[in-house]
């Protein structure tokens, strides 16, 4: 199919699309980016209005179609509340890829979604070639966080953590542990858990081995694709995808994987929805591997308390110290999307050691929108100081999150404002209790 081809079909399936929405104006009460702006064209109401017409504004202004199309977090709040049950993310989703697919991609995206995150192995050996230098361009604030004044340009004055000395597969190959309890599964860490947030993996197969579940977690395995797609990648969403669906159909020949499990809402969220939703755009037999894919991915948070009951066990032991505080911030992609909240909550109630205290807005959304911070950090660091805000009038002393890019903003906004928060993940907060 053409290029010219391609835009004239998505162009004609958003103005069918476009029909439902009543410009009620609903939207305005969730969306974040309008929270803090309060202009109409930052409302998913009058990124809609633009859409209307959109050949004839992408050859009038196509920078301006861009960033005002771009100023969107994708969290889905909009969706989640439309009475009109308006399918607004895939309205945006495919309006972003009549856009690529008109202009051209960012030179650094392509680099970036059709070449590194399609080579797991040469991403993983940059950053660990770059670990031992890290100590050289960054400045500790906090206790865990660092700033990086030399790379302002790229990443703004965001606070974040040091790589780890090795990725999570570079420490423990490609696993396939029997099961004791009659379940195995397949364990997608994610960017994330496998490549900076090493210690949420680990915890991730702790937990898995205690509770005598078999693990398979192949090593090149690479990004679930929402990175591209979001930016309107088609092409780079299809190369991770198909990848990634190499890999895991040869897991699933053989039988025996019950449950594919992320510790990542954004990850889990892209493999039950969004990859059968484009699943026009592989092979037939692709096609069965995704809708064997759906069928069999899960949140890990869910897994724990929804199949393997944890919460009926309550194995958890006291410490002698005090007791945590703790409050929990509901990532997008987990609740919105897969309806997980109860299930991050419970598992954090396992382990004594923490007292689960709610915040107000606990479902707002953070402010990280994946890309959208590194281009629009202002914007972003704006949104998070709502979260921050919410987060420390509880008192507590540690927030969990089921999204690791929340992760990663919640840390940076509270360093930025020098509050001593811990910020986990609750799959981490239950490893805790549990025997080495």
């Amino acid at each position: 199919m053409s290029d010219i081809t391609r835009i004239a079909n998505t162009l004609m399936k958003l103005d069918d699309m476009l029909c439902d929405c009543m410009r009620c104006g609903l939207c305005q009460a969730v969306c974040p980016v309008f929270g803090a702006t309060m202009k109409e064209a930052d409302v998913s109401r009058g990124k809609l209005a633009l859409l209307d017409n959109l050949a004839h504004k992408m050859i009038e202004d196509v920078d301006a179609v861009e960033e005002k199309l771009n100023r969107c977090l994708l969290c889905g709040s909009c969706q989640a509340n439309c009475p009109s049950g308006v399918k607004i993310l895939d309205i945006f989703m495919a309006a972003r890829q009549a856009l690529v697919e008109y202009r051209g991609l960012n030179p650094i995206k392509k680099l970036v979604f059709r070449q590194l995150l399609t080579h797991p192995t040469l991403f993983s050996t940059m950053m660990r070639a770059a670990a031992p230098f890290q100590g050289t361009v960054m400045r500790k604030q906090g206790s865990t966080t660092y700033d990086m004044p030399l790379m302002s340009k790229l990443i703004g004055s965001r606070h974040i953590a040091k790589l780890p000395a090795k990725s999570l597969h570079a420490t423990y190959g490609a696993l396939n542990t029997p099961s004791k309890c009659g379940i195995k599964v397949l364990f997608f860490a994610g960017c994330m858990a496998d490549k900076y947030y090493t210690q949420l993996g680990e915890a991730c197969l702790k937990v898995l081995k205690h509770h005598g579940v078999g693990v398979v977690m192949p090593t090149d395995l690479t990004c679930c694709g929402i990175p591209a797609l979001a930016s309107g990648d088609r092409i780079g969403f299809v190369k991770e995808t198909e990848k990634n669906l190499a890999i895991i159909a040869k897991e699933l020949i053989g039988g025996g994987i019950d449950y594919i499990l992320t510790p990542c809402g954004s990850c889990t969220a892209t493999l039950k929805e969004w990859w059968p939703h484009f699943a026009s755009e592989f092979s037939p037999e692709q096609r069965k591997t995704i809708e064997a894919v759906a069928a069999r991915v899960m949140d890990i948070n869910q897994f724990l308390i929804d199949v393997l009951h944890v919460d009926e066990k309550a194995t958890g032991f006291r410490n002698a110290g005090s007791v945590t505080k703790v409050t929990f911030h509901d990532s997008c992609h987990l609740k919105k999307s897969l309806g997980v909240a109860s299930q991050p909550r419970k598992l954090i109630a396992q382990n004594p050691n923490y007292e689960l205290v709610e915040m107000k807005e606990a479902d707002r959304c953070c402010g990280c929108g994946g890309s959208f911070t590194l281009f629009h950090y202002d914007l972003s660091k704006q949104i998070g100081q709502r979260k921050r805000e919410n987060i420390v009038k509880t008192g507590a002393g540690a927030v969990a999150t089921g999204c690791p890019a929340c992760m990663l903003q919640l840390s940076d906004m509270l360093s930025q404002n020098q509050d001593e928060v811990q910020v986990k993940h609750p799959v981490e907060i239950y490893a805790e209790m549990l025997p080495e």
